[in-house]
This record gives C-alpha cells, structure tokens and sequence, in this order.
C-alpha cells in the first residue's frame, strides 16, 4: 500500500508540472462532455472546486467530485470518514449492491433538482446542499422560494436563466453516461416490496427500515425467476400489502419472492416482455425504468378513483442529482406505456381530457357489440381520446350479462360470479364505485334424493378419484399431438376409470359412483358442454397460465351496474345489428340491417363465437382460413339457470348458512339437472340453480312451467322431512335460443387447441379486430376475460 501511495505521488507531481500553464484537469471518462469539471461535494477544505485536483471521479456528465472530497470521507484519518462508514453500515445491511464512495456521494452529497411549478416557467434549479427535497416541495416550488427566512431580493427569479447542464439530460446519450442508476428515497412502493432488497427494485438501501433486512436476507437470497405458467391453486400467499390500512386486499400488483402463478402481478426487480420491447435502452439496466414503474403501480393502487398523472407521480420521485431531470422526464414516457396497456388509469374512471398524447387517438373506431369486451374497450378508447361509435344489435347493452330483478334481489341470468379476486379488474371497479362483492363460502353439503346430506368424508374420497383422473388425463396427453386427442367423456374419463378399478380392485359403491357423477356435472358446469364435445388434450388449456388466486365472490348488485358505469358518456346504438363489414378499401365499412351505413378506419368485432360460426356477419373478402379453422375448432358452450322465489326460508336449517348446496344425481341421466343451488341472499327467499350438460337439451323445449315443476320436484327430494311451499314467482333462461348470442361460454373441443384463442384475437390487416372471452387464451370463459380481451385491442389499436 505504501508503494501504491509513493508511486501515486510522483504521478501527481508530474501532472501538475505539465499542468502548471492550465491548472485545471479534465474529468477522465471517456465521451464525458465537462470540460471544466466543478466539484459538488465541498467537503474537504482543500476541495479544488472548479480547479485542479489530480483526479476527478465522474458520477455524470455534469456531476463531478474532486480527489480531496473523495479522500475527505475515503481515508479513515479524515473527519468525514465516521459519516461514511456509519451510511455504509445501513447500505449494506438493507441492500445488495456494493457500498461504494461514488454510491455515497450520489445517495447523501448530491443537491436535489426541482422543477418550477409555474406553467409558464417549469425551469429546472438546483437547491442548496443543506435543503431536502420532499413530495410537498416539489408539488410547490416556485424559482427563488424563500428557505429558512433568507430574503430573495431584485429581480423576478423565473426570468434567470436555467443552468445549461439540464438541457444536456435530455440527450441519450447523457444516460448512457451515468455512472450509478438512480434510487429513489421513500416511493409509494416500499411498502409493497418490503421483502425485496430495495435497490434491486430502484429503491435507495439508505431509506429503508433496517428490521426488514433479516426478512428480505431470508427471501431473496437467491430467488430464481420462478416460471409464471403454473396454475397454483389453494397456495397461500406472503401478503405484504397488510401493510395498507384501507387498501382493497384484492390489489397485490406485485409478485413477492418466491411467490409465483398469481394473474395481473409483475416482478418488481425484472422487466416484462412487452417493456424491454417497448424501451430497449433500459435492457442493460433496467434500475430506472423499474423504480418509475413500481412507483406508478403503487400509487394507482393506493387510490385507485382519481386520475393519475405526471404530475402527482414526479412530486415522489425523491432522488439527488441532475438524474431526476431524466426521471421526470421519463416519467410521462412509462406513465403513457401503462395507461395504454389498461395497467392504471382504467376501470370505470371517466376523464375530462384525452388521457394519451394526440398521435394515440385521432382514429375513428366502430366497436360492434356492447358486452364487456366492446364496452371495455370503448371506455379506454374514449378515454385515450379516439372518436368511436358502438353498434349493438339488442335493445340493451351488457350482452351475456344481463341482470333480473323481479324476484326481489338481483339474479344474474348470464354472469355473476367472480372467480379469483386477487388482481381481478372486476374488484377493481367495484372498489372505484364503493360495490361491495359477497364472499362465497367453502361449504356445499352434497343432499342425496330422499333428503339425507352425504358424509363429507365420502364426497372427498370421490373428489380425490375425481382429481385422480384428470391427472392421468394430464399424464397421458404430455406426448400427444392434436390429431391423437380424444374427447374427455366416454372415451378417456371412462377408460381411465376402468383401467384404475381393475388395477386397484377397488370396487365404488352406488352412493360413490353418484358423487362421482355430481363431480363430472361440475366439470361440464365449468366446461359448458358435455364432456363427449370437450378436448381430453386441452379441456383446461388455460391452466398453464396464471389465473385468478383468492376469493370467489358473488356480486349483489349483479355484473351491469359495472358495465352500465362503463358505458356512461359512449356513443352506443342499440336495436342496430351488424349484417356486413367491407374491409377492402382504405377505410372500413359497417352495413347494418335496416341498411344504415358506417366508415371508420378501424372496426372491432366482439360477438359472441356462435355468431362468427354461423356467418351472421358477412366479411369482405372473406376472414382467412387460418382464423375460419380456429373459429370451428371452438364449442360454443351452453349452461341454463333458473331462480325460485319463495314464500319463506324453508332451506335454512339445513343448510346452516351456506352459500350453496348440491345435489347429487339419482342416476346418469339426471346428471347437470339442479346439480348446485345458490341461495342468493340471506335475507330473502330466492334460489338459483344451474341446467348443464345433457340436461340442457332435455329442457330446450319445455315450457318454463315444466322446467320449474322439475325443479320443485328435486327439491321436494331433497327436503323430504318438510313442507316445500310453492314458488311465487321465478324465471328460467333460454341462452341457447337467444338470437344474439346463442351460447353461454366457449370450450375447446376435441381436436382443437388453446392456440386458436390467439388466433382469433388477431386482427386482419390492421383494420378488423376482435375481441370478447372467446378471444382470450388465458381467461375464457369468464366476464373478467371478456373485459380483459377489449382492454387488450385498445392498447392495440392506440398502438398502431
């Protein structure tokens, strides 16, 4: 060491000799463009300030501290050195990258920048050392603001000129040249990350409580990125989000370590996909651009009713140096990225000005179907600023939800359950609007005919077979090809069942094989069809993706107070079905059937599949093959409901306050007729049940009347120890004979694939688009994948 200091001695006197003339030494980073480098820190009474020192360190093109600060709190004899070490004890104890001087220097020594809030300033100045920067400084500044009573005297300060290096932070290149990336001091998002080490999530180490550092050394140390395609059902997660008072708990926009299978989540420490192609040059290190995107997450979250907009999100942008001119600056970059991609800023929200810069949304749209996915999408076009016109063919809007009334409490007759709370942009909404959803209970007590409830310890030995099953169906598909599928009933779920009792010598007895049979109902519930149609190889495709963890709820007050929320302030024509679109031309034309025509440059289709497979719209030309074959390799899955009113609560003893109750079928024939009744609100008398599988074409005839007396009949079986009063009124639903829709819910059949999702989601050169839950790959089936599929094609669209 003491060779190295002599050695570095002789080198110093050198260089002043040849320095004598000049007295001044340029900073030693290659492409640096600070000719006279100034010292920042004034630490050491020997600082060269804007003279010569015999090495400047470099942290940016304008940010340079001498040798004498740099030894000031380096060399362990010097008075600055305690204040050093005791800033390295922190950094190391909360973060993972190395505690350097130049990390100091930027994290403690650095003057904070602030932006004049005047609109017709907005001039970038550089405070004092000794003045902190904090949110309500910067929401408020004013050039020559007045600190610690010193009077700013003469001239009006917004007039001086802004100092020239600002103007150098906006080139790229000027990142390019940055030493440290910036980490940001007491973001929205610390909360939310506390189980991170904070600088791998842009977050400065020096601000962070330090009791959280055993926590975060016990998760992070070495988590791999943990592959997202698997469903992870029943896990329990880490929630760090308790740490909210108020905050909905169904928002948990961040993955936590180790954490994996959640829909919605990000990684906090890594970019997705869609971001490093949409900003490359954070792919070598994305420090910034994560630390802006989990401050902008976390803030949306937190108040998820208000706009939020550059200006609230740079008031926390707390960082030193002139790199928060380009945080800032970048901010409205990442803002918009977001606000398209339907990640904040979205839901119900309706705003006064155009949420996107002009070159996003002066398209002239025509969306056809007024269903979650049409108007999900309208709501964020029309927000973006893009002039636009909904087209639906009903008399009402909300397509396959539609909400009834008149037994008293809102019954869904299309959607009303929410599967999966966490995340689900449908919990998002009810929290902007105050709706509160009601939680579904775990318990469903199985009630054979002749009124006796089924020993829970059967119905889960026959749920474990049952699982069972689908798991050698899973096993045996892993090396088939499509041609080599087979449907999941008949063929693979009985052989599978027949080969597991011969093997076993298990024999089930006639009350196992009906509880069998109800679980068998459930799955054709979950598929929309019997199980003869469905795909053994991709039946549940959409398993292989993240889906919805947490709650099941119901919601109350029914899915169209949502979609009427959407729809507010959208130009929508009712009774207006569309017959034709001409896509040949440069623009695109919509020919309805009473012969009213519309031009539009881009169109988005959003009927259901039932409809694009019966050719009910006509295209010109024709839809290529490609998206004709994936259209015909869906079934278009039906289930029917029918909802009771009664007199009186003749169910409640039974069945002690649960959510539901299921029946179990007296044979196969019977199986999906009633096989779960609801009991819809606990103050009224109204039950609700499901018709699926075989029975749905057993009732498609029968008069309401009928269906009813069936029904009755079940639950007269069902309660046979007492009186089952008559209905005072109820309602059954005809989806399979509805005109406009024809279908409940779409499925893969045999020979077809999850792929064919995709390939219906793609547009047609640029002009004709599609959307709704036969579109999205990785939540079919649901209002939630309708809603998610129409935010989908706007981002597309305002991409273009």
């Amino acid at each position: 060491a003491q060779g190295f200091k002599s050695k570095r001695k002789a080198t110093d006197t050198e260089e002043e000799d040849d320095q004598s003339e000049k007295k001044y030494r340029k900073c030693e980073k290659a492409g640096c463009s600070a000719t006279y480098p100034v010292c920042f820190a004034s630490a050491s009474e020997r600082c060269a300030k804007n003279g010569y020192t015999s090495r400047w360190y470099h942290l940016s093109c304008g940010e340079h501290f001498c040798n004498e600060c740099f030894d000031h709190y380096y060399r362990s004899h010097k008075d600055g050195y305690e204040t050093f070490a005791s800033w390295k004890k922190v950094w190391t104890s909360n973060g993972k990258s190395e505690p350097s001087l130049k990390a100091f220097m930027a994290d403690q020594q650095l003057p904070f920048w602030v932006q004049c809030t005047k609109p017709d300033c907005r001039k970038w100045r550089q405070l004092t050392k000794e003045i902190q920067l904090t949110p309500s400084l910067a929401a408020t500044y004013r050039c020559g603001m007045k600190f610690n009573n010193i009077k700013c005297e003469g001239l009006d300060q917004c007039s001086q000129p802004e100092d020239l290096r600002v103007a150098e932070v906006t080139d790229s290149w000027w990142h390019s040249m940055l030493i440290l990336p910036p980490l940001f001091k007491e973001s929205p998002a610390s909360p939310f990350l506390t189980a991170y080490y904070p600088d791998c999530v842009g977050m400065s180490p020096s601000g962070s409580p330090s009791n959280m550092s055993e926590l975060r050394a016990d998760h992070c140390r070495a988590v791999q990125p943990q592959s997202k395609s698997v469903g992870v059902r029943g896990m329990k997660y880490v929630n760090s989000y308790c740490l909210f008072p108020g905050l909905c708990p169904y928002f948990q926009p961040f993955y936590q370590p180790n954490e994996c299978g959640k829909a919605l989540c990000v990684r906090p420490d890594m970019m997705e996909l869609d971001e490093l192609y949409e900003f490359p040059e954070f792919s070598r290190d994305p420090t910034m651009y994560l630390a802006l995107r989990n401050l902008i997450l976390a803030s949306w979250h937190k108040n998820c009713k208000e706009l939020l907009t550059s200006q609230k999100c740079a008031m926390h942008i707390i960082v030193r140096g002139l790199v928060r001119v380009r945080c800032v600056q970048e901010m409205d970059r990442v803002l918009h990225f977001m606000i398209r991609k339907g990640l904040i800023n979205t839901g119900v929200l309706a705003v006064k000005q155009p949420l996107l810069p002009e070159r996003h949304s002066s398209r002239n749209i025509i969306i056809i179907g007024a269903g979650a996915s049409g108007l999900a999408a309208a709501r964020q076009l029309h927000n973006f600023g893009t002039q636009l016109v909904v087209l639906e063919a009903r008399e009402r809007i909300g397509g396959r939800v539609w909400d009834d009334t008149s037994l008293g409490v809102t019954v869904g007759r299309g959607a009303q359950i929410v599967n999966g709370c966490v995340n689900n942009p449908i919990a998002l909404m009810c929290e902007q609007m105050g709706i509160k959803m009601h939680k579904l209970g775990e318990r469903c007590d199985l009630f054979q005919e002749g009124g006796q409830v089924t020993d829970p310890a059967i119905d889960k030995r026959m749920e474990f077979h049952f699982n069972a099953i689908l798991d050698v169906v899973s096993e045996w598909r892993k090396d088939k090809t499509q041609n080599q599928d087979t449907p999941l009933r008949g063929e693979k779920v009985q052989e599978v069942k027949k080969n597991f009792l011969q093997e076993s010598g298990i024999q089930f007895t006639e009350l196992e094989e009906k509880v069998l049979q109800f679980h068998l109902s459930n799955l054709e519930y979950a598929c929309g069809s019997t199980l003869d149609q469905v795909s053994a190889r991709s039946w549940d495709h959409n398993e292989f993706f993240a889906q919805f963890s947490g709650d099941h709820t119901l919601l109350t007050k029914g899915y169209s107070a949502l979609l009427h929320k959407l729809a507010e302030g959208l130009d929508i024509r009712t009774k207006c079905p569309v017959q034709a679109i001409d896509y040949s031309g440069d623009v695109v034309k919509v020919t309805s059937s009473n012969g009213s025509q519309w031009k539009a440059q881009k169109v988005l289709v959003t009927v259901p599949l039932t409809l694009l497979q019966r050719n009910l719209i006509q295209f010109n030309p024709p839809l290529p093959e490609r998206k004709l074959k994936a259209i015909h390799s869906l079934g278009a899955g039906i289930i029917e409901k029918i909802a009771l009113q009664f007199p009186y609560r003749f169910w409640d003893k039974k069945i002690q306050g649960a959510d539901y109750f299921g029946h179990i079928p007296p044979g196969t024939d019977k199986r999906g007729m009633f096989s779960v009744f609801y009991d819809l609100d606990p103050q009224q008398a109204v039950l609700m049940s499901v018709i699926t599988g075989e029975a749905v074409p057993a009732v498609r005839d029968m008069e309401d009347k009928e269906v009813v007396d069936e029904c009755m009949k079940v639950l007269r079986e069902l309660f046979k120890e007492q009186e089952v009063p008559e209905p005072l009124h109820f309602f059954v639903t005809h989806w399979s004979k509805d005109m406009w829709s024809q279908m409940s819910y779409s499925f893969v059949k045999t020979g077809g694939s999850g792929e064919a999702y995709d390939i219906l989601a793609e547009d047609v050169q640029g002009k004709v688009f599609f959307a709704g839950e036969a579109t999205n790959r990785h939540f079919p089936q649901t209002v939630t994948g309708a809603y998610l599929s129409g935010v989908r094609e706007a981002s597309k669209m305002a991409a273009m």
